[in-house]
């Protein structure tokens, strides 16, 4: 095992003409590595052993079963009231105590049932006491993990028990970075979309403006904005340094977040089913019916400039 990865579980490595990607089942199916060329695309995965400790996003983390933030220890969804243990270790909170990503990457062991040299495939059984303590609703998710010579796409698929409905609000946070130029010249390129009203806290209220369709340096900004898109069809870009890095969402995800911390060379194109907080707030949240299934899917794709 390589030492950069070590201590973190088997590794499947995916390779196909001028693209590599490495993902840890064992450790919440994280994409840990995606290589163009032999240069790293991924950001926060310097030190992956203390990202985990930390319950910290990297790389391409699912965030399940919920995205970004909810607004305290208490949701009703799905005609269930669920109460939240301030003290469980299945939860990290942000800077304000809310409990944001769901439960972490690193805790949740997937079961690899069929890997190649281009393809991935696994699966998490969410019926552990203790994963329903955080989220009751009985549910399998499985995984497919493809890489072509142009792009990498994940599809996930949410399969809810004969036991009852399932809401759905899982998201990735692909943190993305582009060697070779400095953030402020890095160009993000963004799609025609509803920019979610927030308040202090970075929970949406309910209201949305219209968004345009934007092409522009990165300059010195920071962004840290939830979107609703008008279809489950958008593309997002990052391009500098020769290289091109596009996030293209393909099914069954409406909504998106932009993060962009200042001072930091990264930039998170996050596909997500719900917007932040929806479990809490039922806006924009869709739930499957027992026995239903819901896939979603999006794909990254780079090239040379």
């Amino acid at each position: 095992m390589s030492s950069e990865f070590s201590g973190l579980g088997e590794l499947q490595r995916l390779s196909a003409g001028e693209l590599e990607a490495v993902f840890l089942p064992a450790r919440g199916m994280l994409g840990a590595s995606l290589k163009h060329r032999g240069v790293e695309l991924l950001r926060r995965v310097e030190d992956l052993g203390e990202a985990a400790a930390k319950g910290s996003t990297a790389g391409i983390p699912l965030l399940h079963p919920w995205a970004n933030r909810l607004d305290g220890n208490r949701y009703s969804a799905a005609g269930k009231e669920v109460e939240l243990d301030p003290a469980s270790p299945l939860l990290h909170r942000d800077g304000n105590g809310f409990p944001i990503h769901g439960v972490p990457w690193a805790l949740l062991s997937w079961e690899v049932r069929d890997a190649t040299a281009r393809r991935l495939s696994a699966a998490l059984d969410w019926r552990r006491p203790d994963l329903l303590a955080v989220f009751p609703y009985p549910h399998a998710l499985e995984m497919d993990v493809s890489l072509a010579p142009e792009a990498l796409e994940i599809a996930v698929t949410l399969a809810a028990g004969a036991e009852g409905p399932v809401p759905v609000s899982f998201g990735f946070h692909p943190y993305l970075g582009l060697a070779g130029a400095p953030r402020a010249a890095w160009r993000l390129e963004l799609p025609a979309m509803q920019r979610l009203r927030l308040d202090e806290r970075g929970i949406p209220d309910g209201g949305a403006e219209g968004f345009g369709a934007s092409d522009a340096a990165l300059g010195n900004r920071a962004w840290d904005d939830g979107f609703a898109l008008p279809s489950e069809k958008a593309g997002f870009a990052l391009a500098a340094g020769g290289r091109k890095v596009s996030v293209e969402f393909l099914e069954g995800y409406r909504f998106a977040q932009v993060y962009a911390p200042p001072g930091q060379d990264l930039v998170a194109l996050e596909p997500m089913t719900a917007p932040t907080n929806a479990l809490g707030s039922g806006r924009g949240l869709r739930v499957v019916p027992a026995g239903g299934r819901y896939r979603a899917a999006f794909r990254i794709a780079a090239q040379a400039e």
